[in-house]
């Protein structure tokens, strides 16, 4: 919170009651804001969103193969620590999925990857609905897209003044998934450090 150059003065001394009123409610406020830490965000609970594609497992099986590789890569200045070399070898593996746009449905999905340091960048243009080779560092990171919903709850009373009396505080109330990655063999949601 940045803090104001000077304080306005003002004539009553009712009003200038009521700004110190109001800026402690600010206090209070931007201190539960930043008492939402990662670990509190986590625990709100995931919000159950019907599957898009109900594709048949004789469909999927006469699908296409479409393998996908970056539309765009930045090369990297950093040299690549060979203590990950093991974990590497394992997220650049090719797995099969179905990437699902929750949000915009049938949107194509475009983010970047950049998994460890000294491998590129790349930019990812990943077609939904249907059945896709990639790494499965790009199935993770769409997987992982994800956003806490923030509601106010009304059950203690933050404050009051002249006006009446002030009730809520922010908490998250769900986990919403954004984007998602399905594996194909089981159709279950592919979460960070999950196997395909």
């Amino acid at each position: 919170m940045s803090e104001l150059k000077s304080k306005p003065k003002l004539a009553s001394g009712l009003g200038n009651q009521e700004l110190d009123k109001a800026e402690q409610q600010f206090k209070e406020f931007d201190e539960n804001i930043k008492s939402m830490t990662k670990d509190r965000l986590d625990q709100a609970p995931q919000k159950e969103v019907e599957q898009q594609n109900k594709l048949s497992q004789h469909e999927i099986s006469n699908s296409k193969d479409l393998y996908l590789k970056p539309a765009r890569a930045i090369a990297a200045r950093e040299k690549f620590n060979e203590d990950y070399r093991k974990d590497y070898e394992f997220s650049k593996e090719y797995v099969r999925f179905i990437p699902e746009n929750k949000e915009i449905i049938g949107e194509t999905i475009e983010l970047w990857t950049k998994p460890f340091a000294g491998m590129p960048c790349e930019f990812w243009q990943v077609p939904t609905g249907k059945p896709v080779w990639g790494p499965r560092y790009l199935a993770e990171r769409i997987a992982g897209c994800k956003y806490h919903r923030f509601v106010m709850q009304q059950n203690s009373q933050m404050g009051s003044d002249g006006m009446g009396q002030y009730y809520g505080s922010m908490v998250a109330d769900t986990t919403i998934q954004r984007l998602d990655a399905l594996p194909v063999s089981t159709r279950k949601s592919i979460f960070m450090g999950a196997g395909v």
